[in-house]
């Protein structure tokens, strides 16, 4: 007997965000280098993006490279630069074939040229693609990105172009890489770690969370539609108290 699939409500999350975590630990597992994990971890993407439309979610954000992962051995960033360009290169058709607009965040100032020119290429390929916006984070930490983002708000105060006295909590947001993205409803973890990283910290003020064990190439579309069909049925109240 076939199991049923979770039933997702029609208040699902619409945005649903990922912390992409235990590569390493699932390639050490099985006596594999750590790349071999990230190999896999970036073939799971794939399942997870034609997942969302069935599951109303129209916004995945994914954490690719956080801004700490620099402090990783020369080899194992050498290896994940290497297999960002392969995604792009192996996954462009597939993406725009199934009508995901892709879009990238983070300080691209850091990062091979070569690899920002297929970022490039890639968001303009996507562009008009609207079924799923898929959102991946590389050389992204929530603090640096709240950083540049003031550092840019100052430069127009400073230039006259914005009164300081008009700046509030609605002002910032819109110098933010996610300017054009809604909050996030829904952010995930996997591999057992409870923490947030450094992601999205301003996004997720009032999103919910799930930490899962498991790993992430091992985090398959059905567990993806159990945490996704699990939201409906939580209480979100922004601070107000229900009666």
């Amino acid at each position: 007997m076939v199991n049923p699939q979770p039933t997702v409500k029609d208040d699902g999350p619409r945005h649903v965000a990922i912390i992409m975590d235990g590569n390493g630990r699932w390639a050490t597992q099985r006596g594999r280098p750590r790349l071999f994990g990230h190999q896999a971890g970036a073939r799971r993407v794939r399942e997870i993006v034609e997942a969302c439309p069935d599951l109303g979610v129209d916004y995945l954000t994914v954490f690719a490279f956080s801004t700490e992962n620099w402090k990783r051995t020369q080899s194992e960033v050498s290896g994940l630069m290497n297999l960002f360009r392969r995604y792009i290169t192996r996954e462009a058709k597939a993406l725009k074939a199934n009508d995901v607009c892709v879009r990238f965040i983070g300080d691209r100032v850091r990062l091979d040229q070569k690899l920002v020119a297929m970022m490039d290429e890639l968001e303009a390929l996507t562009a008009h693609c609207r079924t799923v916006n898929l959102t991946i984070a590389i050389n992204y930490g929530g603090r640096d990105e709240v950083a540049r983002a003031t550092k840019r708000l100052a430069r127009d105060v400073a230039e006259g172009r914005l009164n300081p006295d008009d700046v509030d909590e609605e002002t910032l947001p819109k110098y933010l890489d996610t300017c054009v993205l809604p909050d996030p409803d829904l952010v995930i973890r996997t591999s057992g770690e409870a923490r947030i990283s450094n992601f999205l910290l301003w996004q997720s003020a009032y999103s919910e969370y799930e930490f899962i064990d498991t790993l992430w190439p091992d985090f398959t579309a059905d567990e993806f539609r159990s945490v996704v069909g699990g939201f409906g049925t939580r209480e979100r109240r922004f601070g107000a108290v229900v009666a």
